[in-house]
């Protein structure tokens, strides 16, 4: 199996495994995650609901889709991460053989037919309850970007938050991406209306903050 891979983290293909529909069951079936990524009404999810839908979207409508993976310390004689992880610059590795815990996925949205010329995409991802707050998220989110810039040469990357999801939306702002606009009271939210809020990043938006980075 390879992967590719950023400072702390590897991400690999989703495969058609049952442990693979058990971890997107998972992350799915927690209420909090379910509410921050989507506005579709919260409900009890049946595994049959992740696989005929979070699961076959991810498969079949994705450009790009991957399980986050956090690599567990080596022991004596495994394979260990190269050096060149400890920047966020893809890297594939066919020979990892230190094992992993799955904690998140993320993907980008394939724009085909009449769309691709436009060479856009906009980024989802979902990170498991217990590795929240520890930075994978800017981490998995910046390595998406290279790769949609340098790799798939996209010009723009859009990522939409809700805006109750205050932590989302700081976030991405950190991270680069441009207030692009607001649906006004799009989506309803424990008794209260909510703006749909978008953000994009351009490709020389991309490359500036780079350059800023290694400037430093």
């Amino acid at each position: 199996m390879s992967y590719l891979q950023s400072a702390r983290l590897t991400y690999r293909a989703l495969e058609d495994t049952p442990e693979d529909e058990d971890f997107l069951h998972a992350i799915q079936s927690d209420p909090e995650a379910y509410a921050n990524s989507t506005p579709a009404l919260p409900r009890p999810q049946a595994k049959r609901d992740t696989v005929n839908g979070y699961k076959k979207s991810l498969m079949e409508r994705a450009l790009l889709a991957a399980i986050i993976v956090l690599p567990h310390p080596p022991s004596n004689g495994e394979t260990t991460l190269t050096s060149n992880a400890a920047e966020d610059t893809p890297k594939m590795q066919t020979q990892i053989t230190t094992p992993g815990t799955p904690i998140g996925v993320i993907s980008l949205r394939r724009e085909g037919g009449d769309y691709a010329h436009h060479r856009g995409t906009s980024i989802t991802i979902d990170i498991a309850r217990g590795y929240r707050g520890q930075g994978y998220g800017s981490e998995a989110i910046n390595w998406v970007l290279h790769w949609a810039f340098r790799r798939a040469g996209l010009h723009r990357v859009e990522i939409q938050a809700l805006a109750y999801n205050e932590g989302a939306v700081r976030l991405y702002e950190r991270l680069g991406f441009t207030l692009e606009g607001r649906r006004r009271e799009a989506f309803w939210h424990d008794g209260k209306w909510y703006d749909d809020v978008v953000f994009g990043m351009l490709e020389r938006e991309w490359e500036e903050r780079q350059a800023r980075v290694q400037s430093v």
